[in-house]
């Protein structure tokens, strides 16, 4: 079923496949297992990250799964905690070493942390360059990077983000953001695609998920991909892993994905931290 999901293209020259399995909050004894599901099922794109504590887990799934490794498209984030340039680059050393890997296809700064570091994320970006130079790092990008953080990149730095990974759902849709990436080819990424579960019950969710005889689930995730975001749902259920894989056979029509983008609620729809003001570095 793998050839069922897009590939798009990246501002790089690279490639990503719009539909990935996400792995946070899975605890690395039931990562392993997860992610060997979702390979069987047919994604090829593992999003982990360094302060998910599971990177070591996804290679080793990756690693027994019998696929080539240029089959799956593997995606971490660099640990709030090391934004100094050379932490930077010790901690990459350290996500390839636990994956196992000698590179990984897309690593992300994970958070901006305005208020930390002096407010300095460009140098940290500028260290990310140096990991995709050296062949280590495919793409690089970002993750809930507003827009004056996108902007001061682009003002004081070399490289433009292959992607921005944001908060999106329907009750954030985030437009202003994705605006900005559509205008300047940096792609959406979508996290908390169903805002933690909290569309699913929404009146309009469900009455659209009984006309065309799918899940409230399968069509949130069809409506951002419609809109052309990536997305990589969670879960450990095997069966919810095979149904978020499947919706690429149907479509919404235009009212539908209206009345979906239609329940945006801005700021308060958020359901995680505002990237203006989260400053959390693990202890």
């Amino acid at each position: 079923m793998a050839h069922t999901v897009p590939d798009i293209s990246l501002n790089d020259g690279n490639t990503i496949p719009q539909l990935g399995f996400g792995v946070y909050q899975i605890g690395p004894k039931d990562t392993a297992e997860a992610v060997s599901r979702a390979l069987e099922i047919g994604y090829r794109h593992i999003d982990t990250a360094e302060m998910y504590g599971n990177e070591a887990e996804v290679g080793e799934a990756i690693r027994a799964c019998g696929l080539d490794r240029g089959e799956v498209f593997v995606t971490s984030k660099l640990n709030n905690g090391f934004h100094r340039p050379e932490d930077a680059r010790k901690a990459f050393e350290s996500t390839l070493s636990a994956l196992k890997m000698d590179h990984i296809d897309l690593f992300l700064i994970h958070w901006p942390l305005p208020t930390r570091y002096d407010g300095d994320f460009v140098s940290t970006w500028k260290a990310l360059e140096e990991f995709q130079r050296d062949g280590r790092a495919r793409s690089i990008g970002v993750s809930n990077f507003q827009v004056p953080h996108l902007e001061r990149l682009a003002a004081e730095a070399d490289v433009v983000p292959a992607v921005n990974q944001i908060e999106v759902h329907p009750y954030l849709t985030n437009e202003q953001v994705r605006a900005y990436g559509d205008a300047h080819n940096i792609l959406t990424e979508a996290w908390s695609p169903i805002a933690q579960g909290k569309v699913l019950d929404d009146p309009t969710i469900v009455d659209i998920a009984e006309q065309v005889g799918r899940t409230p689930a399968q069509v949130v995730l069809r409506w951002h991909v419609q809109r052309g975001d990536i997305v990589f749902p969670k879960s450990t259920t095997p069966k919810r892993i095979e149904e978020n894989f499947r919706i690429f056979d149907f479509t919404l029509d235009d009212t539908a994905m209206e009345r979906i983008s239609g329940l945006d609620k801005g700021e308060t729809g958020r359901t995680g931290p505002n990237p203006d003001v989260f400053d959390y570095i693990p202890a």
